[in-house]
């Protein structure tokens, strides 16, 4: 087994990533969290107005990457930036995924467990291909970072990125 520890500087010495690998060519990793990465991630999350952050991260999404509207069909007009921002159902949509995100944030500890269903039904229903939940992860950073700006150090935002590497590893579960 491979075996590398990842920390950079000292923006990194209270947060130690460490990532383990089957092999060279796997992608199947394990992240390990500590008590103070659990806190961190909770205190983010207590910070966070689901009914704000949801749409905004979504439209990100949907306008950084218009490809990813293939998914939401049934959603109407989201031909333009504006069509996507005034889009009641991304709204909706946006504010359903991080409710979803709120089961990892109580879940730390069994976060592939408690997304199994829910990968399941996004690739034998939904067919969304899994390389998705990492650009809605990196824009959900991002807008959180707009939102909370000083509060997100880069310690902390490092040990939020790594709760959404989980979240994104657990969403794709299903798919092998």
């Amino acid at each position: 087994m491979l075996h590398s520890h990842l920390a950079a500087d000292s923006l990194m010495s209270d947060t130690l990533l460490t990532y383990h690998r089957r092999d060279a060519h796997s992608s199947v990793r394990r992240v390990e969290a500590n008590d103070k990465e659990r806190s961190t991630v909770r205190a983010v999350w207590e910070k966070l107005d689901i009914d704000q952050i949801g749409p905004e991260a979504l439209a990100r999404v949907l306008i950084v990457y218009p490809w990813t509207e293939r998914y939401f069909g049934g959603f109407g007009d989201m031909f333009t930036a504006t069509a996507v921002l005034n889009n009641s159902k991304v709204a909706a949509q946006g504010k359903v995924v991080l409710r979803a995100l709120s089961r990892a944030v109580e879940n730390m500890d069994n976060i592939k467990g408690t997304y199994a269903a829910l990968s399941r039904m996004h690739y034998k229903k939904l067919n969304v291909d899994p390389d998705n939940f990492k650009l809605l992860a990196d824009c959900i950073t991002i807008t959180v970072a707009c939102k909370l700006k000083g509060d997100l150090s880069p310690q902390t935002q490092a040990t939020w990125q790594k709760f959404l590497s989980v979240v994104v590893e657990a969403m794709g579960s299903q798919y092998s």
